[in-house]
Formats: structure tokens, sequence, C-alpha cells
């Protein structure tokens, strides 16, 4: 009696065994296809807006820049 319940618990554990190798085989196949390598840099950037919220898009520019006028070339002597 105890040889048939080892031959039926040593199947059992043999189809987790393959069951488990299936399940661990077709997570890396859909990691494969969803895998986040070789995308541009521009898809991997995030930016800050005005109110410090992260978004995707880089913020439209602003005409902040100081004038020409009061800035002078060289060290004054």
């Amino acid at each position: 009696m105890s040889r048939s319940q080892q031959r039926y618990q040593k199947r059992e554990k043999e189809k987790q065994k393959l069951q488990h190798r299936q399940e661990k085989a077709e997570k890396m196949q859909e990691r494969k296809a969803n895998t986040q390598k070789g995308k541009s840099l521009d898809d991997m950037l995030a930016y800050l807006d005005e109110n410090g919220n992260i978004i995707s898009a880089p913020p439209a520019p602003e005409n902040n820049t100081p004038s020409q006028e009061g800035k002078q070339d060289g060290v004054p002597k």
C-alpha cells in the first residue's frame, strides 16, 4: 500500500514542477514582450511644471531672459 502512495505522490510532485516551470516560462515571455529596454531618452524623461507636479511633456519655454542692456563684457577697471 505504501508503494502506491509513493508513486502517486511522486507523480503529483512532477506535475507541480512542470506546472511551475510553465508558469515561469510564461512570465518570462511576458516580461520580454513588455520590456522597457531600448526606449529613447525622451520617453524616459520626466519634467516638473511650475507647481512641482511631474509631467511627461516638456514645459512651454518662457520668455524670462534678462535683457542685454545691463550686461558689460569683461571686468571693469
